[in-house]
């Protein structure tokens, strides 16, 4: 990468040393001058445009001397390089010498030392000077291609031999254009071997830069350049070349448009032939790394459909070359070809495989693989690693083409079914499982692309081969099925499924979980439209199911594949049970609703239509209705207030028009949606279901309409008034959708300016009404129930305001009766008065008239000072009484005791307190 340096000009020839500040058009030119005086002084600003003056005069005598001497002071002057600011005067002079090359020979010499000149780094006075004189720049480098026009093999080989490898002049060239002139000078060149090579070398070059790929598509390169792999060459340069320059240009600009210049009969041909040749008849290790890299040029062709690969042969060449070494062909091509363990022919092998998976996209190419045994081909890869030693390959070797041809099959046999089947397809997947299941011994390598996570274990050959057998069960060809059952496939891939049930490594978890997820989808094809493979698939399927279900739902988070797992595992649940009533009743029996449920509260869209569409289908079994009752989720949520929460947020996100309140704001269209609301209503054929149609595929609602319908409605637990405000919506669903279907037939009829009778007139309009009342009369019982609820969010906050003034009070009296009781105990007086009036209180409390014969008991205890009210009294003996005395020891009570075994209290003898002076205590 050069750029243009700055430099002063050279020395003068003939002049001595001259100063570096002075410029060669900074010296003066005083009184006349000789005519080599006059050579000396040419160099200044006017002087190059005298030199191309005098390039073109014409008819005059030593005129040629004359113009070559001037022409070469020039070149000696410039020696160290060419200035740009005078760049344009100097190519225009190499382009005058040029044309002058094919009558004047004597000009070539002069040709090359311009040319010689240009291959040095362009000079710059000013740090400015690249950008201001850019354009001059990149004009004067597309010159050299258009002087490729002049006839002259010298001349071209010395054009080509320039080296543009600086980075300012490679960014020159860009803009210039030089690429493109170059592609379009090879039409000059078709039989002139030399310079076409040398022209192809310059490509090469230009081709490492996106912007000249781009010129040179501009001028058709891809084509033209393939068209001519062919040619005579001895060297071999040409077609190395320009398989190059066509990687470049697939690497570095637009692969569809070098797809469609290179997709035609020409050169197709021109890469068949190649290709052939060097197939058959390359031996070296060069040979076959070319070989390799026109297969990848002509897969990324075959990519097209409309590439004639059948018509050239190509297709026919290509399958024979992949199938000669397992299928035995007597076709000359391939006669005692072998090929070798080598790294190319390995790669080769690949390749082979991989181009077979592209042009059996083409449907033509199928007769093709017919004929070429293709699947035969391939299924011989599929068995168990034999004892004996592989000859062709080595054992990492034949375990990447296992896995390749497996990869291979999954896309050919489901084109080739009667091959298949008389192959034994279905008997040599079966058995490959079983080996895959087995314990035996197998060290795989896992060192492909096929065999990732599948080091040290047969992970990666059941992946693969499980997707065969999802490819094939897929195709629902009731003889492939059948067989299929026949050999009990149901059991055999229940049983891999329970055995891949662990924790696996990191690396392996993703590779379990996709052959997880593809045996339940295979399971799901076998089953689907079949109670007796249901009843098969039975209670053990019923568990693994339920397994999956009982995942951890951060776990769908991972990135792993849990997701894919589960929507395996509900279509599953779909094709496997319901319809199956020993199976749908085991799978309730083991809560399999519950779980449909959590997973339905996650609230993640994707799995929302599909379990709802699979409770739809459980409601018919008259057990599922106490399950779905019985179901609580977070914060005690019922299923019918999950279902109503998931039909809010349907709509808000439908953009259905509700008030704050939940209420319906049209009653003409109570269910349109904002896309319902843009669309117009156009007539259609009557085979062409309208937008309101649609609705109900398209969006939950319906179903969450099925499912509260089958729990009648009624007596649902848990609900909100929220939530009975849109149960009336849903409740009336049907009716809403029928009457927004015949609003749309009834505008579609004015659309067409059609006139009903009077009587379907009449009819339309009573049914239109009747909607709309409906709707009307929806309205009116939100409004009830909003109410309603105020009404009892009022009773309700008047309740708790009524305990709140309760407790309140309470703790007034509290307050009160405390004051009261300190009060008696700081002040005697109080406490004398307060006695008084007990004292009073007992005695008008008690009864006046006494009744004959009545032993009447004293109420209050003599010597007891205090107000508040005695009652019954129980002396515990821990420490005795005549010990302690006791609080009470002063009162009547204190000479009484109550004896364990029962009875009235009776009087004891005075008892001593030890520590204290001796007294008596009063009986």
């Amino acid at each position: 990468m050069l750029s243009a340096e700055a430099a002063g000009p050279a020395e003068a020839p003939g002049r001595g040393v001259r100063s570096k500040s002075i410029s060669p058009r900074q010296i003066p030119v005083i009184g006349v001058v000789t005519e080599d005086e006059e050579m000396q002084s040419v160099f200044k600003p006017m002087d190059l445009h005298r030199i191309i003056t005098i390039l073109e005069e014409k008819d005059k005598d030593d005129l040629e001397e004359k113009q070559l001497k001037y022409v070469k002071k020039m070149v000696q002057y410039y020696q160290n390089g060419l200035p740009l600011r005078e760049l344009t005067q100097i190519f225009k002079i190499l382009n005058l010498c040029a044309i002058k090359v094919e009558n004047q020979p004597r000009f070539i010499e002069s040709v090359y030392e311009i040319l010689k000149l240009c291959g040095l780094p362009f000079l710059k006075k000013k740090a400015s000077d690249e950008i201001t004189y850019a354009e001059d720049t990149a004009n004067s480098l597309a010159l050299l291609g258009e002087l490729m026009k002049i006839p002259s093999s010298e001349l071209r080989i010395h054009i080509c031999y320039q080296q543009v490898s600086s980075s300012y002049k490679i960014k020159m060239a860009e803009v210039g254009g030089l690429a493109r002139t170059m592609v379009q000078s090879m039409i000059l060149l078709e039989n002139q071997l030399v310079e076409k090579l040398w022209v192809l070398k310059v490509l090469q070059h230009l081709s490492t830069s996106e912007v000249n790929c781009a010129s040179m598509l501009k001028a058709q390169a891809a084509s033209r350049i393939c068209a001519h792999l062919n040619d005579p060459d001895p060297s071999g340069q040409l077609l190395f070349r320009s398989s190059e320059i066509l990687w470049n240009l697939l690497e570095k600009s637009s692969k569809e448009e070098i797809i469609q210049q290179l997709s035609n009969l020409e050169c197709l041909l021109a890469l068949k032939e190649a290709f052939k040749n060097l197939f058959v008849r390359g031996f070296t290790h060069y040979d076959h790394q070319l070989r390799n890299d026109l297969l990848v040029i002509t897969t990324i062709i075959a990519q097209n459909p409309g590439a004639p690969m059948i018509e050239c042969g190509f297709t026919r060449d290509l399958i024979l070359f992949a199938t000669f070494n397992e299928v035995k062909s007597q076709n000359p091509l391939v006669k005692g070809l072998k090929l070798s363990n080598t790294y190319e022919d390995f790669e080769l092998k690949k390749l082979l495989f991989n181009i077979i998976v592209i042009l059996c996209k083409d449907l033509p190419t199928v007769q093709l693989l017919i004929d070429g045994k293709v699947v035969l081909a391939l299924f011989t890869y599929v068995k168990k690693p034999e004892k004996q030693k592989i000859v062709e390959w080595s054992l990492a070797q034949h375990e990447e083409l296992q896995l390749h041809a497996i990869a291979t099959l999954s896309s050919v046999a489901p084109l080739l079914i009667e091959d298949y089947m008389s192959c034994q397809g279905n008997a040599r997947i079966l058995a490959f499982l079983e080996w895959c299941e087995n314990q035996d011994p197998f060290f795989s390598h896992g060192n492909s692309f096929h065999g990732t996570g599948g080091r040290g274990n047969k992970f990666a050959q059941m992946r693969y081969t499980l997707r065969l057998l999802r490819a094939m069960v897929s195709l629902e060809d009731e003889n492939i099925n059948t067989d299929l059952c026949e050999k009990e496939t149901i059991q055999q891939l229940i049983g891999i499924f329970k055995n891949t049930i662990k924790d696996p490594n990191e690396k392996e978890e993703a590779i379990v979980l996709e052959i997880q997820s593809d045996i339940l989808l295979i399971l799901s094809g076998l089953c689907e439209y079949h109670i007796q493979r249901k009843e098969i698939f039975g209670t053990e399927g019923v568990n693994i199911i339920l397994h999956v279900m009982k995942t951890d739902p951060k776990k769908l988070q991972s990135g792993l594949g849990y997701n894919v797992l589960l929507f395996s595992t509900l279509d599953s649940i779909w094709c496997c049970i319901l319809g199956c009533y020993p199976s749908e009743d085991y799978f309730l029996e083991k809560e399999g609703i519950f779980l449909l449920l959590d997973i339905l509260a996650l609230n993640q869209k994707k799995f929302c239509n599909l379990i709802l569409g699979i409770m739809v289908e459980f409601c018919d079994n008259p057990k599922t209705a106490a399950h779905i009752n019985a179901w609580r989720g977070k914060k005690d949520q019922t299923a019918a207030s999950l279902l109503i929460k998931l039909w809010r947020k349907e709509e808000k996100e439908l953009g259905v028009k509700r008030d704050k309140n939940g209420k319906i704001v049209d009653t003409k269209n109570p269910l349109f949606t904002s896309f319902q609301e843009e669309q117009k209503i156009i007539p259609l054929p009557a085979n062409c279901p309208s937008i309101a149609v649609m609705d109900v595929a398209e969006n939950i609602r319906a179903k969450i309409y099925a499912v509260l319908g089958k729990l009648d409605f009624e007596n649902l637990p848990g609900l909100s008034a929220e939530d009975f405000v849109t149960l009336c919506i849903i409740h009336r669903y049907l009716d809403f959708k029928v009457g927004e279907i015949w609003n749309e037939i009834y505008e579609e009829i004015k659309l067409e300016k059609l006139s009903p009778v009077t009587s379907d007139r009449t009819i339309l309009e009573s049914i239109i009404t009747a909607s709309q009342n409906i709707g009307k009369m929806v309205v009116s019982l939100q409004s009830e129930m909003i109410e309603s609820q105020i009404r009892q969010d009022m009773q309700n906050e008047q309740k708790v305001y009524s305990k709140i003034q309760g407790t309140n009070k309470q703790r007034e009296l509290a307050n009160k009766s405390w004051e009261n009781f300190l009060a008696r105990t700081s002040n005697i007086k109080t406490l004398k008065k307060a006695k008084k009036l007990q004292e009073k209180a007992i005695e008008s409390s008690k009864y006046n008239e006494r009744p004959h014969n009545a032993v009447c008991h004293r109420t209050v205890i003599k010597g007891l000072n205090t107000t508040v009210s005695s009652g019954p009294v129980v002396t515990v003996e821990s420490t005795p009484v005549r010990l302690l005395g006791g609080p009470l020891a002063d009162t009547d009570i204190a000479l009484k005791k109550l004896p364990v075994r029962g009875g009235a209290l009776q009087k004891v003898k005075t008892v001593k307190i030890l520590n204290e002076p001796k007294k008596s205590i009063p009986t």
